[in-house]
């Protein structure tokens, strides 16, 4: 009796277990489960070199390496117009090939493979360097439109392998300008914008993504805030939602570098930044663009904690907003 006992308790506690784990992944979504309003998705919210990161022997990258977690992916945004059936990518990562696969299921069920227009943001690995799976030893695509700015178009004319893209007509680049308003339909707009950061090969944007209903703001990736002409808390309030640079906590990360060679605004600095704004434009706030270093891509660590406790938010995989 005894033994039937304890069969029956490790079974329940099991089941108990495995309900936890199921609980604590992320839901990724079926082939059933569509949208029918114009939505931005997120596909990724890593740093450009992905997670877990390339000869990184610390504990944050060690059991993945063992055993990969599907939902850190480099930061991507996937834009959905299910009554035009289009959709548009927000940055070529080095994870198209899963992301495009993850963010058709949002789309109708005869949705291509491919997105409807690909926008860039800068000449940094994690930004456009999926590009490279459109090509003649991958998918040999036929003129999907890239949208970049002048600098960046040049520069992938200029260089190879992303000139052979032009030349073999896989993709075709549209360019962009400063604040120059591009309109995909009546209901879905972009708007382009520069901001300062690293700019070795390009210019470097954010965008503003206009929906029927609701605005959103894009900067994954820019120096300090106060190094940009613009005020971030106007632009805060002038949008629903806001997916900004996230890419460091705090100092403490980057012990071994020179933090002048990477000047992204740590955390902690723009909540301090942010901190009198009302709970309301708060909660626009949605932190994206982790470092496989920064303890707030673990949903139970402490700077987790405290960022949600402050009224910001953290930018995860799967995430939907209606615009």
């Amino acid at each position: 009796m005894k033994l039937l006992q304890t069969f029956f308790l490790s079974i329940i506690l099991s089941s108990s277990f495995i309900a936890q784990e199921i609980e604590l992944k992320p839901q990724f979504p079926s082939q059933q489960e569509k949208t029918t309003e114009i939505s931005l998705v997120i596909l990724g919210n890593v740093q450009d070199a992905g997670f877990p990161h390339i000869a990184c022997q610390k504990d944050c990258c060690t059991a993945l390496f063992e055993n990969p977690d599907k939902s850190r992916k480099v930061v991507s945004l996937g834009i959905l117009d299910p009554l035009n059936d289009k959709k548009y990518l927000f940055e070529a990562t080095p994870d198209i090939t899963s992301q495009l696969k993850l963010f058709k299921n949002y789309a109708s069920e005869n949705s291509k493979e491919v997105p409807d227009g690909i926008f860039l943001t800068h000449a940094h690995i994690g930004h456009y360097t999926g590009l490279m799976y459109f090509g003649k030893e991958a998918m040999n695509a036929s003129n999907i439109p890239v949208y970049a700015m002048p600098k960046m178009k040049v520069f992938l004319e200029s260089n190879g392998p992303w000139s052979q893209l032009m030349v073999n007509k896989n993709i075709l680049i549209h360019e962009l300008n400063h604040k120059k308003e591009l309109v995909l339909s009546k209901d879905l707009k972009v708007i382009p914008f520069l901001v300062p950061h690293r700019d070795e090969y390009s210019e470097t944007v954010g965008y503003k993504i206009l929906g029927p209903n609701k605005k959103a703001l894009f900067i994954p990736d820019i120096d300090k805030w106060e190094k940009w002409d613009t005020d971030i808390i106007k632009e805060i309030a002038d949008v629903d939602y806001a997916f900004l640079d996230a890419t460091f906590y705090d100092g403490a990360e980057i012990n071994n570098r020179d933090i002048s060679e990477i000047p992204h605004p740590f955390i902690i600095e723009s909540m301090k930044r942010f901190s009198g704004l009302s709970s309301e434009e708060k909660n626009k706030i949605y932190f994206i663009h982790f470092n496989h270093t920064n303890p707030a891509l673990d949903p139970e660590s402490s700077q987790t904690k405290i960022i949600l406790q402050k009224g910001f938010h953290i930018a995860r995989i799967n995430e939907t907003f209606q615009l």
